[in-house]
């Protein structure tokens, strides 16, 4: 939010030098003599930066993954590709829908802004949307009093912050249509009771299931605060074989 607060800041102020210039300030100078070197700048970067904003904005932003709380699925140090346009296009900064398009699905990883703080960006996977009924017993997730189907894969073995040795299971896991990979361990991490996801809001959880702090700790995710649907890792310095790879 504020990379693109800055670059409407720097798209402003470009684009008013350059009418400036075209408006008053060339009709004043010599036939002949050069532009000044602010004038020069703003006419040649303005367009660059309002086509990436525009970009930005409406149709496709990159981001950058900066933890392990959707591994398997996202590695930390991916790169991604997130669409804009998915769930609705939005007034930049502000964020409000202007043309509806479509709503999260059970099984999306989206990003969105982080309810407790909205200066921050997450990404999850979408576990419930409005009206679902959710809870997380003993390692297993239920959605509207119904079990999602896990199937085990095998161990799975990574390097934690702290370059502590995490072992934990490798899952498959069926959420309506989509099915993705999961990671558990051993220690427990559970909702008590069931909550239900009330209306414009959803339910948040990382595939790394006891290492991700989501909707079982800090609560819903406001429809407002949307950003996108991650679809493509793009680049990887450390593993090249991961470019190009779709987000399922």
């Amino acid at each position: 939010m504020m990379f693109a607060l800055f670059m409407l800041v720097i798209l402003a102020i470009t684009g008013f030098i350059w009418a400036l210039d075209s408006l008053f300030w060339r009709k004043k100078r010599a036939a002949g003599s050069a532009d000044p070197v602010l004038v020069e700048y703003s006419r040649s970067f303005f367009p660059v930066i309002l086509a990436v904003f525009l970009i930005r904005s409406f149709v496709v932003e990159p981001f950058k993954i900066p933890s392990g709380s959707m591994m398997p699925t996202l590695l930390a140090g991916d790169f991604i590709l997130v669409n804009k346009f998915t769930y609705g296009l939005r007034v930049p900064i502000l964020n409000n829908t202007f043309i509806e398009v479509g709503k999260p699905e059970r099984g999306d990883v989206f990003v969105f802004h982080y309810p407790p703080d909205p200066s921050i960006d997450y990404i999850k996977r979408v576990i419930g949307v409005p009206g679902d009924k959710i809870a997380y017993r003993n390692k297993q997730l239920f959605v509207n009093g119904e079990p999602v189907e896990l199937t085990l894969v095998g161990d799975y073995q990574y390097v934690a912050p702290g370059l502590n040795m995490v072992m934990a299971k490798h899952y498959q896991e069926q959420l309506g249509e989509v099915r993705h990979d999961v990671l558990i361990e051993d220690n427990s991490l559970a909702i008590d009771g069931e909550v239900e996801v009330p209306a414009g809001h959803y339910f948040a959880m990382g595939d790394n299931r006891d290492n991700s702090k989501d909707s079982r700790f800090w609560g819903f995710v406001p429809e407002d605060n949307l950003v996108g649907k991650a679809f493509l890792i793009w680049w990887n310095f450390d593993n090249f074989g991961r470019i190009g790879n779709s987000i399922d």
